[in-house]
This record gives structure tokens, C-alpha cells and sequence, in this order.
């Protein structure tokens, strides 16, 4: 899977990114021109993503191209992580990302301790696959780093709206890891993060909605009794207990149980909501099922 395929439609097959992509590129002099072409306009997004060798010198960190190995010397010509922050950082584009799975990737944006300033100007976010001194892993010819970006763009790091930001890719990434491994860094200047790409939600945004229909507060307790289990009616042959299923009932408890399916509800007292609603017991809202209370009340699903 490459990130191309990843990342250039959204779930249901909608184009998302125009993706360009350069596998052979043999200097840091056509690398410098296509990243200021990345970021020369006033788009909503641009996303640069390296994959390759990383190297430090005296002079700091750098990304490096074919003609920069051809002798041992020409090291000191690969294409400095500063630079390229100096492009993006003078980017007009409103949400400026950049992706690098490299060995010492984490040095980009280093804060400037002589300068006394962040290297990340606001709208900026910078995912890397290991820190400043470490080395970013291969595995069967491609960085796993870049094999877990693949997988979290594919669904792996949606929250439950479907919705996939450098947020939580990183989140994702980020447990993906041993303590003992490289670490993958983030870095961000955002007051809000946007999806990069989104999949189909865990249940559909309808049930979601239904929250604030389901629940007056975040803290109501909702009551169940036999008349929400559909199975509860003098049809069924086993044991039926008053009252009878409702048909309006069975339909909330529908939703309810599809909402405890993806963490947002639980039973009071009870292992299963078939038995809360069997033995007149409740449910209430998990804390993730109250935050998403809260923005489905607040109109922002």
C-alpha cells in the first residue's frame, strides 16, 4: 500500500488530495524547487511527504538524494531540514504539513534556542518517524513508519464521525511503538486540526445525533424495562415478562445498543443491555459518550 493510494480518495471513493508524486528524484536542487511549487500558492493544504535518508553534520539535519552519496564528501550538500522549514513557514497555504520518515527526521522545526523562537509558525504540523538522534527502521524495503501511515490514513486512526487528522495519526503511530523503539514525533502550531482524509464513520452520524434525543444531559440516567427487548413478546416461545415489546422502544434500544457497541453508552448494573432492559435496570453515557454529547448539543457533528 502506498501513500498515494492511501491518501488521494476519501473512503467512499471521493477525490482528497492531488497527489504528486517524484520516486526518482537525484538532487537536492530539483527536490528545493518542486517543495517551493508544494507551497507557493494560497491552498487550504499541502502536504509534503519524504521518504529516504537522513543525515546530520555540523551544520544540522538534512534530507539527502542519490547525487548527494556519489562520494563521501558531498554530504554537506544534501538539502538542510531549516531550509525547507524556511519554505514552509513563508507559505501562504492556510494548513502546512510535512511528513518524513527519514533517520533524524525529528530535527525539523527544532526549536532555535538562539533565536529564542519556535520554528513553527502557526497553521505548520510536522509528523516524523524518530527523534533528532535516532534511526528510522525498514522492513521488506519501505520504513515502517511509513507502513503505519499507510494503515492509519486506511481507517486505522478515524474517530467515530470518520474523520482522520495528523492528530490522530500520530496517536496512532505513536502506540504502534515499544518504549525501546523509535520514537515518531509530533509537532503542531493549530488551533484546530482539519481531516486529512475521511472513511466511513464506526455507525452512521445519524445514531450519533441521536444523543441529545436519547439523553436531556450528559449525566441523565435512561430507564429500560422488558419493553425495550424486541424479542420480549408472547411470540417468541420462552419466557416473556411485562410489558410486552413497544415497537417505539425497540427502536431506541436499537440505537442504544449500537451507540454501547462503539464505547458510548453502558448498562447500570448489568453486563449486557439485554439484561438491563430485561431486569428494568438503565444505561447512561460513558465520558467518551458525554464529550460526544457535548458536540453533537454544541452542532459541531
Amino acid at each position: 500500500m502506498s501513500l498515494k493510494s492511501a491518501i488521494e480518495r476519501d473512503g467512499d471513493g471521493k477525490p482528497n488530495f492531488e497527489v504528486k508524486t517524484l520516486p526518482n528524484v537525484r538532487s537536492s536542487a530539483i527536490a528545493m524547487r518542486e517543495i517551493k511549487t508544494l507551497f507557493g500558492d494560497d491552498a487550504d493544504v499541502a502536504l509534503l511527504y519524504f521518504s529516504g535518508h537522513g543525515y546530520v553534520n555540523t551544520t544540522g539535519a538534512e534530507i539527502v538524494f542519490p547525487q548527494n552519496l556519489e562520494t563521501e564528501d558531498q554530504y554537506y550538500a544534501g538539502l538542510q531540514m531549516d531550509t525547507i522549514m524556511k519554505v514552509v513557514n513563508g507559505s501562504r497555504v492556510k494548513n502546512k504539513i510535512v511528513i518524513l520518515d527519514c533517520c533524524h527526521s525529528g530535527a525539523m522545526g527544532k526549536y532555535d534556542i538562539q533565536k529564542d523562537k519556535s520554528e513553527l509558525i502557526p497553521g505548520v504540523s510536522i509528523l516524523t518517524a524518530c527523534r533528532e538522534d535516532e534511526s528510522a527502521l525498514e522492513m521488506g524495503g519501505h520504513g515502517v513508519f511509513t507502513e503505519l501511515l499507510c494503515d492509519a490514513l486506511n481507517g486505522g486512526a478515524a474517530d467515530f464521525c470518520g474523520n482522520i487528522t495528523v492528530g490522530g495519526i500520530y496517536a496512532y503511530i505513536d502506540r504502534s511503538f515499544g518504549a525501546w523503539e523509535q520514537r515518531p514525533v509530533f509537532k503542531t502550531n493549530v488551533t484546530e486540526f482539519i481531516p486529512l482524509k475521511t472513511v466511513k464513520p464506526s455507525v452512521d452520524l445519524g445514531y450519533i445525533r441521536r444523543l441529545t434525543t436519547l439523553f436531556n444531559s450528559p449525566d441523565e440516567v435512561f430507564k429500560l424495562d422488558p419493553s425495550y427487548e424486541k424479542t420480549n413478546t408472547p411470540e417468541v416461545e420462552h419466557k416473556v415478562i411485562l410489558p410486552y415489546a413497544q415497537n417505539d422502544h425497540v427502536e431506541q434500544f436499537s440505537v442504544l445498543q449500537k451507540l454501547q457497541s462503539i464505547g458510548f453508552v453502558r448498562p447500570v448494573d448489568e453486563e449486557h443491555m439485554y439484561f438491563a432492559a430485561i431486569h428494568s435496570k438503565a444505561c447512561r453515557l460513558t465520558a467518551l459518550g458525554k464529550y460526544y454529547w457535548r458536540l453533537v448539543k454544541n452542532n459541531r457533528i
